[in-house]
């Protein structure tokens, strides 16, 4: 059946002549199928033919034609109507595309600009709404960025934030209301969280602060951070 539920029929398709050779077939390989697994198979075995196919009416038959075709005939696949179309082109375009689909209705486009767009321009996609689109501009973006994204709404963004943001910016971590995050943080520099309420956040600071936080952290409320500080005095102890 090919996309609109119709028969297939290969004597009056005009790349019948790929049959004999084993290029194609009913219910394997098909530019014409209605089953997407069929039409990126008909892709593999015939890419010359993929740029023959961008204007086909079916979605999925132009959507394998992209990765497929050459780069050259993508650009007016960025004004498709499918959106899957349109981020595989911004996929294989070279970077300067990406900023024309910057303010694009559906999520996977903008998933593709933040995946292509240069790192010097992320910025304006620090605040998409959509969450995933922002934790691909955390991971990506140069650390002088990322202070714009210290109070992202989603805890795990702001997890790849302290993670990467340059040292100084650490501090408003503090008072971050995820003790996650603030773990996070921590990592980087202990002596900010010394004091911390959460135990998860003290216990890396007993493990990776210098003397003078785990000395502190011997006298914790808690039994298994005062262990954690003591171990860590020694250890320092032997580096010493």
């Amino acid at each position: 059946m090919d996309w609109q539920g119709a028969p297939l029929d290969c004597a009056s398709c005009r790349f019948n002549a790929r049959l004999d050779p084993g290029r194609c077939g009913l219910g394997w390989s098909c530019a014409h199928d209605r089953y997407a697994k069929r039409i990126e198979r008909f892709f593999l075995l015939n890419r010359d033919l993929a740029d023959e196919c961008l204007t086909h009416p079916y979605f999925e038959t132009r959507a394998n034609a992209a990765r497929a075709a050459s780069v050259f005939r993508l650009p007016r696949l960025l004004d498709d109507e499918d959106a899957g179309v349109r981020g595989i082109a911004i996929l294989r375009l070279p970077p300067s595309h990406a900023e024309r689909a910057l303010g694009d209705g559906d999520r996977r486009v903008r998933i593709a600009v933040a995946h292509r767009l240069p790192q010097e321009r992320l910025s304006a996609m620090t605040h998409d709404a959509d969450s995933y689109v922002r934790t691909i501009v955390a991971r990506r973006a140069e650390p002088g960025l990322l202070p714009m994204m210290i109070a992202d709404p989603d805890p795990e963004i702001r997890r790849i934030v302290a993670r990467r943001v340059i040292d100084p910016m650490l501090d408003p971590f503090r008072t971050d209301p995820d003790p996650l995050v603030r773990r996070e943080a921590a990592l980087r520099r202990p002596a900010l969280f010394i004091a911390d309420e959460d135990l998860r956040v003290r216990h890396v600071v007993a493990e990776n602060g210098g003397r003078a936080e785990a000395e502190f952290l011997t006298g914790d409320p808690d039994d298994f951070i005062r262990e954690t500080a003591r171990a860590r005095l020694a250890q320092l102890q032997e580096e010493a």
